[in-house]
């Protein structure tokens, strides 16, 4: 059963299917049409129209009204058989809210019959009522266990976005997309319709194109057949915005409060609206009052905006969007100015960013050097992801500035935009700016914020020890003012660069854990929110569950402040290492997966171009996805990372991966000129390349230098512990490899996998020294760590297992209580005898992340094929 509004996709879907489909399956569609419940056994007529073989006898017998109803019902099935026999086939019986009670009837005998045969139904829930046949028809089918109902949602904005790249062919910039997709309310067939009437690829002009005649053609059959009292309902409710409060459209009809209240009834069972909210209302689909209002004579339309003006300003406590869209549409454009700018302070308040940043908007379209709205567009834009825009507003902010602390006020937050469009020499330049400002500034409240913004610039560039040092000066200030708001946020950043800082890791962990419960109380969404994002980001010493909580927080407190980086990108790679955490190589390349298509149909850049593919990326490595990461390798070769070392470093290591030895050799050189360029070193990096250059035979020499390259005294003991043991191990010092290995493998620093690679490392050493029993030991602990794992470092845990003469380890847990939920939940699906593909779109996965859930579950179960999946889980 597929369930869904007008335009949602149903009918598209139903085709998609038949379309592939093997040419022996036979494909009945039969479509119900308005009218048609008087029609007996219409939708089976017009599947089997002009269809050969069907005898008119059949046919006459079907509409016979003198035989029995039962008599008849077994013709339609026998006509079924005829055509069908014993083929596949796909029956489809489209808009069920429109069947005749005999069609509704034989599609439910149908579904009794045996054979392979899939039967689908598609029908309008907002159709479905008790005195229709679909009615008692969905009530039965419910409680059958053969049934699934498919229901079919509204595209979410991300969805949106990624239809408009593939119309186009190109991401759709942010602004446009999501005015698309509130213009449309998410339905597809209203998007596609706008985009066949685009006169170019500029998405941007397409925001306010007319609606093309046969969607305007479609839209207005909605509220055809309305009373007139109706119709001027409509007309004024289309005028009062998106949402619609009961008691302002009282105002403006002059209606008295029974009255309306049977209009509003008689459109809301029409479908015209929705009751959103108590006594609030919005149009079922969002272009149907753009429709409405288009027919609309200006006069008309300025009358109704100066009632509702004065309705709301009566009202003393009107929502200052309202009265700014009502202001301008009335022409009175200081009520407009006073409004935005107050709206714009609000929506900023409670994290409704969009929604700020298009009353400043509003207002900068009269006033274009209004201070408080360049400022308040400007953040607004920051928090909704909107970078270009935000750059503009900051930059003019930073303009019309007039004294010292506006211009520290504006710069604070360009120097932040400078590093999110990886514009590093802008940022170095607006930094020195704000430190030239310092000494003009008195001290107090605007010098101590200045200070704070140079150190978040020092943290942002890695510069430490020049964070602790401007975080400690504005925090001087902070309590010698008693300024609360500035000092969380120096102590964001002084806690940020602690925390990157092995030595003091645990003292900056403890500075942003104590600062963030303060900041919620003052309610800084933002100041918690990034806290606990430099948390989770890092590798606090935390249990799994507390990480999850900060993960959950984190977001939150995002969402709070309508910060939409951390409420989204950041939260998704927040659940890749949650499940990194785990030791659950698939679920961490699944969060991945998800954030990066959620992301990608948006045209973006600097940092947030491909946020999330060189993390995915090292993940692919991980499992041995190699055709994956060089598609990312491609994908990321386009855009200036700030990382320098990234694409060669993967590129490096894909060659090694692929035992390109050359290839390998030449991307060496490569990688140590990106390193040259690169202040920082990661310990990751090192120990991942280095594991890849010793697979892939790179001589001893090459590797020892590489460790001189990618190993600095910043860099965590642990990594650079586990690298030296692993090239101690290539030398032939085994008792020095073990040494190393034995340390990092109790490591509360490194995830389970890197973890579960040191005790290989320890048992292969042990192995050499003929401890076989020892070596055992920790090849149990290794299967423990990596039992969710996959790609090189399992294949090297396999290798010493083959070496022992180990099946399985004694102290491992196996069969099904050692799978996961997801896998648990994969498990039963294979059981039910669903393909790799069929799991990737019940789970909304890859195909090759299905893969990997498939393979790790037949590891664990101890079983070879997946038919004998289901014994296991019916036996457990």
């Amino acid at each position: 059963m597929l369930a869904g509004e007008p335009g949602i996709g149903k009918t598209r879907l139903v085709h998609e299917l038949t379309g592939a489909l093997d040419p022996a399956t036979v494909v009945l569609i039969g479509q119900a049409v308005p009218g048609s419940l008087a029609r007996p056994y219409e939708v089976l007529l017009d599947a089997i129209d002009n269809r050969p073989g069907i005898g008119e006898d059949q046919l006459e017998a079907l509409s016979d009204p003198r035989r029995s109803a039962v008599e008849r019902l077994h013709t339609g099935l026998a006509i079924i058989s005829e055509v069908v026999g014993d083929a596949p086939a796909v029956l489809v019986f489209e808009d069920l809210h429109w069947a005749d009670s005999e069609s509704a009837a034989l599609f439910e005998r149908i579904a009794d019959q045996g054979g392979p045969r899939l039967l689908i139904g598609t029908y309008r829930p907002d159709e479905v009522t008790m005195r229709k046949p679909i009615a008692a028809l969905l009530a039965r089918l419910e409680r059958r266990h053969s049934v699934t109902h498919v229901r079919l949602g509204r595209l979410s904005a991300a969805q949106t976005a990624a239809m408009l790249a593939a119309a186009t062919g190109k991401p759709a910039p942010v602004r446009a997309a999501n005015a698309l997709h509130q213009r449309t309310g998410g339905n597809p067939f209203f998007l596609e319709e706008l985009l066949r009437s685009r006169q170019s690829d500029d998405l941007e002009e397409l925001c306010e194109q007319p609606l093309p005649w046969s969607l305007v053609e479609v839209l207005r059959r909605q509220v055809e057949g309305l009373e007139p009292v109706g119709h001027r309902v409509v007309e004024a409710a289309a005028l009062l915005g998106q949402r619609i409060p009961f008691d302002l459209l009282a105002g403006v009809t002059a209606m008295d409060e029974g009255d309306l209240i049977e209009v509003l009834r008689e459109l809301v069972t029409s479908g015209v609206l929705v009751e959103a909210d108590q006594d609030e209302f919005v149009f079922r689909h969002a272009l149907v009052r753009e429709a409405i209002t288009d027919q609309m004579l200006g006069r008309q339309r300025r009358r109704l905006h100066e009632a509702a003006l004065e309705v709301l300003l009566d009202s003393g406590a009107a929502d200052p969007a309202l009265v700014a869209y009502h202001a301008r549409g009335a022409g009175r454009y200081d009520d407009m100015i006073d409004a935005a700018q107050r709206g714009t302070r609000l929506y900023l308040s409670i994290g409704s960013a969009y929604q700020a940043l298009r009353l400043a908007e509003m207002g900068l379209d009269e006033v274009p050097d209004d201070i408080e709205l360049l400022s308040g567009a400007a953040r607004a834009a920051w928090l909704a992801g909107l970078l270009d825009d935000a750059v503009r507003y900051g930059r003019s902010w930073r303009a019309q500035a007039v004294d010292a602390p506006a211009q520290a006020d504006a710069l604070y937050l360009l120097v932040r935009l400078a590093w999110e469009a990886d514009e590093l020499t802008e940022m170095r330049e607006l930094t020195s700016d704000i430190e030239a400002l310092i000494a003009d500034l008195p001290p107090g409240a605007s010098q101590a914020r200045a200070m704070t913004a140079v150190a978040q610039s020092k943290m942002l560039q890695d510069e430490q020890e020049a964070t602790l040092r401007w975080a400690d000066r504005a925090l001087a200030l902070a309590d010698e003012f008693d300024l609360p708001v500035v000092r969380l946020a120096a102590l964001v950043e002084k806690g940020s660069a602690l925390a990157n800082l092995p030595a003091t890791a645990t003292q900056g962990w403890a500075m942003l854990r104590g600062l963030v419960d303060e900041a919620e109380k003052l309610g800084e969404w933002v100041l918690a929110a990034r806290a606990l994002n430099n948390l989770v980001q890092g590798v606090p010493p935390a249990s799994a569950a507390e990480h999850a909580e900060m993960l959950e927080r984190m977001r939150g407190n995002a969402e709070r402040a309508g910060f939409e980086s951390l409420a989204v990108a950041a939260y998704f790679q927040g659940r890749a290492r949650l499940a990194m955490r785990a030791g659950n190589l698939p679920e961490a390349i699944e969060a991945l997966e998800e954030g990066r298509n959620h992301d990608r149909g948006y045209l973006r850049r600097g940092r947030r171009a491909d946020y999330h593919a060189v993390f995915l990326g090292g993940l692919y490595l991980e499992a041995g996805r190699l055709d994956d990461i060089a598609e990312i390798i491609e994908d990321l070769s386009h855009l200036v990372l700030e990382e320098a070392s990234t694409i060669p470093g993967l590129a490096f290591h894909l060659a090694c991966r692929r035992g390109d030895l050359p290839l390998a050799q030449r991307l060496l050189d490569e990688l140590y000129g990106a390193l040259a360029a690169q202040p920082w070193r990661s310990g990751s990096q090192a120990h991942d390349l280095v594991s890849a250059a010793l697979t892939a035979g790179l001589p001893l020499s090459k590797v020892d230098s590489m460790r001189v390259e990618l190993l600095d005294n910043y860099v965590w003991d642990d990594y650079r512990t586990l690298v030296d043991a692993q090239l101690d191990e290539a030398h032939g010092r085994h008792q020095a490899a073990l040494a190393g290995y034995v340390t990092t493998a109790g490591s509360v620093i490194l995830s389970p996998p890197v973890r579960g690679t040191a005790h290989v490392g320890a048992a292969r050493c042990l192995l050499a020294a003929d401890r076989a029993g020892e070596a055992a030991a920790h090849v149990d602990a290794a299967m423990t760590l990596l039992g969710s794992w996959a790609g090189w470092r399992v294949a090297q845990l396999d290798q010493v297992r083959a070496r022992l003469g180990m099946t399985a380890a004694p102290s491992a847990v196996t069969g099904p209580a050692a799978l996961t939920p997801r896998e648990r939940e994969v498990a039963l699906l294979i059981a039910d005898g669903l393909t790799n593909t069929d799991l990737a779109r019940r789970l909304y996965i890859s195909p090759k992340t299905a893969a990997v859930h498939v393979s790790s579950i037949l590891r664990k179960l101890g079983v070879a094929s997946r038919t004998e999946v289901g014994s296991v889980i019916e036996q457990a």
